[in-house]
């Protein structure tokens, strides 16, 4: 078996990457982020932990964790980089180009 990115493995689990990062943390493993490898074994034994947490053996502590809602930005906040507004009807209008003589 090759070398497995957590991202594809995620997929595989059908859960997000953050949670197969948290597992393999838990388990001992440096993960920087979802596109890291992972080598054969840790692929077993990560598989073995996601199948025992999919029949409830091993319930996780994660799995019980609640999720507050995210606030939505201020919409009046300047976000960086942003394109500064101009003056009103002002976009996208540009004089057309001079018409040659006849």
């Amino acid at each position: 078996m090759a070398k497995v990115r957590v991202y594809e493995l995620a997929k595989e689990f059908g859960v997000e990457s953050k949670v197969v990062m948290a597992k393999l943390r838990e388990m001992g493993e440096f993960v920087r982020s979802a596109s890291s490898t992972i080598e054969a074994p840790v692929v077993r034994r990560l598989t073995e932990a996601f199948s025992d947490n999919a029949s409830g053996k091993n319930a996780s502590k994660q799995g019980d964790r609640r999720v507050a809602p995210r606030r939505p930005s201020a919409p009046d906040a300047p976000r960086p980089n942003a394109p500064r507004p101009g003056p009103p009807g002002a976009q996208g209008a540009r004089p057309a180009p001079p018409r040659p003589a006849a």
